[in-house]
């Protein structure tokens, strides 16, 4: 894990110095983030840099975790695919299963923070045990267009949080309380993002058998049906009927996402026996999806749905160029034709690609900007600050807060 003074060549002295000034006035103030798994997922990849950190500037920040069964996980699947506007069968014993768990935890959940932070829909019941201390929710996902069954029952809980937190603006609903707008971020020294020798690519692509001798288009991501992985495969062969290129679909599966195993079928169904699909299921090897990251020519993220994106960020970061549906918190990061190619459709997503692989020198500048625009706005340093400033806030109602 780096230490706070190992960013300071990314990002400046400034920076860290001014990390430093809020850790101080936050000193006392015990933070306590609570969420549904350890591993698997942008929350859990987040905290895992985050809470050290914090940790290290002297903020008392501790990091705690819900239980469920099988039936809870496939609730909150459910619930997270109709939050996405996905058509979902919810039904009363849906919430009575939801609610059976919830309560588990209520009994079982210590609270020892001055600042609850509570991460998505899993455990937004535990504000239930809120008493003299401030508590936050923090929705990953994209709720712009939600089901309105789920998002109402969930909404009764919403309002007796302090403050909300949303990634993007086109997520923010009508709520009797208070709204921040704060982005994820990545972390550019960890194993997924650091620099890597090109010896250490070479061993990965000879382990999975990839060659280095034609184009590889690659998306990294869970195997869930909102990432579309089999449109991508569909837009990998509109593309391979005219450019000789391979495809790496490469992802893990997080413990409270029970659809992962089925989707992962579906994806080898439609790749049936073409050699140049690689499809890798990777057991959180971040080295290894850095390394496929870095070998790739062009990286895809054509998700449905999607709260933020991160691998978008961990690929801009690598400078590479990148086709990514126009949803969710993906646009913040790429502006069309400037740091990546936006899509709609999966005809959409096959003629970027060809575009790219026919202009090698406009793919390059592409990452290149992509680049700069992730070192300015979506490193963890910017997302430090702005938490901080986010626990600060709440014990200052009636001023300004820019963040």
């Amino acid at each position: 894990m780096a230490q706070i003074r190992e960013y300071i060549p990314i990002v400046g002295q400034s920076v860290i110095e001014d990390l430093q000034l809020l850790a101080d006035r936050l000193r006392g103030k015990i933070i306590q983030h609570i969420n549904s798994t350890a591993v698997g997922g942008g929350v859990a990849e987040i905290l895992n840099r985050m809470v050290p950190l914090l940790k290290e500037l002297g903020v008392d920040t501790r990091w705690d975790l819900i239980k469920g069964g099988e039936q809870f996980f496939e609730v909150t699947k459910k619930f997270h695919n109709a939050l996405h506007g996905r058509k979902e069968s919810i039904t009363q014993r849906d919430f009575d299963i939801f609610m059976d768990a919830s309560s588990k935890n209520i009994e079982e959940v210590v609270i020892t923070g001055d600042i609850v932070f509570v991460h998505d829909p899993q455990p937004i019941v535990l504000v239930k045990k809120k008493s003299d201390n401030k508590w936050i929710w923090r929705c990953h996902i994209d709720v712009s267009n939600p089901n309105q069954k789920v998002w109402n029952f969930l909404k009764e809980f919403i309002g007796k949080y302090d403050s909300v937190v949303f990634s993007a603006p086109s997520f923010s609903q009508p709520l009797p309380i208070r709204q921040f707008l704060i982005s994820p971020s990545i972390d550019p020294l960890s194993d997924k993002n650091k620099d890597l020798p090109q010896e250490t690519i070479d061993v990965v692509l000879r382990k999975y058998g990839i060659s280095k001798d034609k184009p590889i288009l690659t998306q990294i991501s869970r195997f869930d049906r909102l990432k579309d992985p089999v449109g991508v495969i569909e837009a990998y062969q509109q593309v391979k009927r005219y450019i000789d290129c391979q495809l790496i679909l490469a992802g893990g599966a997080a413990v409270d996402d029970p659809e992962g195993i089925e989707v992962l079928e579906e994806v080898k169904e439609k790749a049936k026996k073409d050699r140049d699909i690689h499809i890798l299921l990777l057991s959180q090897n971040d080295i290894e999806i850095n390394a496929l990251q870095r070998a790739s020519t062009i990286i895809i993220q054509k998700s449905l749905k999607e709260g933020f994106g991160l691998t978008v960020s961990e690929a801009l970061w690598k400078a590479k160029p990148v086709v990514a549906s126009n949803v969710g918190g993906i646009p913040l990061q790429i502006k069309h034709k400037y740091s990546g190619l936006l899509c709609h459709s999966i005809d959409g997503a096959a003629f970027a690609i060809k575009q790219l692989l026919n202009s090698p020198e406009y793919a390059k500048k592409l990452g290149e900007n992509g680049r700069e625009h992730i070192k300015n706005n979506f490193l963890l340093t910017r997302h430090l600050r702005e938490y901080m400033l986010l626990f600060l806030s709440l014990y200052h109602q009636g001023d300004v807060v820019y963040l």
